[in-house]
Order: structure tokens, then C-alpha cells, then sequence
């Protein structure tokens, strides 16, 4: 498990990333904005041994806030996962940040699952 937190921000925003059955689980605690968008961006997408992750799920029940910046990082990482035939869903999203993804139609373009364990069904 990797875990990354924003160093002047640690009680605001972290990230930790696992590999289940080949797939990526990223879960993010706290508030995702511009300032934390390049460690979102990164934990969604880095290379481990090599290769991008293709398949990913972002568990999101410990965000409370998400402004532009997160709706942008989960456009390029779906963009980045279809090229490669992979899927981006998310999981788990509290009311207000899961009306922020529908009322910008994120939900049509990434699948929102109300659960982790959904998300990770096929």
C-alpha cells in the first residue's frame, strides 16, 4: 500500500492506493481541490512495476469536499484507462460531492457505486 499525503495540508487531504484482484483501490480522506490535484492525479495513475494501472476504483466516503479541480483528474484518468480497453469507477461518494459529479455528469461518463464492494464487482 502506498500512501501520500499533502505535506502542508495532512489533517486536509490523503490518498492510499492497494492492488485487489488487479485492481487498483484509491482511497481518498479529506477535501479534494487545485491544491491537491497533481498527488490526486498521481496516485490515480502512476506507474507501480512498470505499468499504468488499467482498471481503477476510487473510494470516495471520506471526501467531504470536491471542487473542479477532481471532476478534471477523473476526466483524464478515464480518458487515460479507456485507451488502454480499462475502467474507471467510482465508489462510495457522500451526498454532497456525489451532486457535484451528477450535476456536471460525471456519473454518465464513470460509473458511481454506492459501495466499495459494488465497485468491485465485474
Amino acid at each position: 500500500m502506498s500512501d501520500i499525503e499533502q505535506a502542508d495540508r495532512p489533517d486536509r487531504f490523503s490518498v492510499a492506493h492497494r492492488t485487489v484482484d488487479g485492481v487498483r483501490v484509491v482511497t481518498v480522506q479529506g477535501e479534494i481541490d487545485h491544491d491537491v490535484k497533481s498527488v490526486f492525479s498521481d496516485a490515480l495513475l502512476r506507474e507501480d512495476g512498470g505499468a499504468r494501472p488499467s482498471r481503477i476504483v476510487v473510494d470516495l466516503s471520506g471526501v467531504s469536499f470536491m471542487d473542479s479541480s477532481g471532476i478534471n483528474v477523473f476526466v483524464a484518468a478515464h480518458q487515460a484507462v479507456s485507451a488502454t480497453d480499462g475502467w474507471l469507477r467510482i465508489a462510495a461518494a457522500q451526498n454532497p460531492v456525489l451532486h457535484v459529479l451528477q450535476l456536471v455528469g460525471i456519473d454518465a461518463l464513470i460509473t458511481c457505486h454506492p459501495t466499495l464492494e459494488q465497485a468491485l464487482n465485474p
